[in-house]
């Protein structure tokens, strides 16, 4: 078994104008791994994800993938390497049905074997009783289960999951954490970029802190709590 990361973050800055967004970011994930991604709003988490999976490109810095450099490679290349994502607000083909979404993803899968299973993924995400209605006709919460069925659909080695507990009832964030341990019991990577706490707890020891694009903190999240730089971060001072 390789000692190196699946996936090194060195000193990554992203700058939109003359706003510097992210600044010398830095950090490792292993096989297997859940961090947490966490920071106030406007901290620069989106932009790391993005510049993750290629819709953004790094300014400067170096993005490592299983021992390459990757940061100059487009979206689909990243996918077929074996990095993709879900989105804040899903992204679906919304007149197709839940399992063509599903079904088209599969065929950018790392492997160029048509990905994983539809009816595993389907299964697995909880939309069996929706495969055959439109996306578009969905719940948010259900369009948030399809969107991370399509990314699991490309057989990911890494997944990069943007803030899917937003708007979630206790019962609903219960049942995708525990998705996300058995995601991550595979072997899968997850960065999860998440506001809620307790959420996160439930699924990693290990979170990022961002703050206006800065490492604030690498750690744990009762220590991140104890951190006077988080701290004011999040409440100012």
């Amino acid at each position: 078994m390789s000692s190196e990361p699946l996936l090194r973050v060195d000193r990554v800055s992203k700058q939109f104008g003359g706003l510097t967004v992210l600044h010398d970011v830095s950090f490792d994930v292993a096989d297997g791994e859940i961090v947490g991604l966490v920071g106030p709003n406007g901290s620069g988490k989106t932009t790391m994800i993005n510049v993750i999976s290629g819709v953004h490109r790094a300014d400067t810095g170096t993005i490592w993938f299983e021992g390459r450099q990757v940061q100059k490679l487009p979206t689909f290349r990243l996918a077929r390497l074996g990095i993709n994502r879900s989105f804040q607000v899903p992204k679906c083909f919304r007149e197709m049905s839940v399992r063509e979404n599903i079904e088209v993803a599969a065929q950018f899968g790392h492997s160029h074997s048509g990905g994983e299973n539809v009816e595993a993924i389907l299964r697995e995400v909880d939309l069996v009783a929706e495969a055959e209605l439109p996306a578009g006709s969905l719940t948010i919460n259900h369009q948030k289960m399809l969107d991370l069925g399509r990314a699991l659909a490309t057989g990911p080695k890494l997944l990069l999951v943007d803030e899917i507990g937003a708007g979630l009832n206790p019962s609903e964030l219960a049942g995708i954490a525990e998705l996300l341990l058995r995601i991550a019991e595979r072997g899968i990577a997850l960065i999860v970029v998440e506001h809620l706490l307790e959420f996160l707890n439930r699924i990693t020891e290990r979170v990022i802190v961002l703050g206006a694009g800065r490492m604030l903190f690498e750690g744990t999240l009762s220590h991140a709590s104890k951190d006077p730089d988080v701290v004011a971060a999040f409440i100012g001072g």
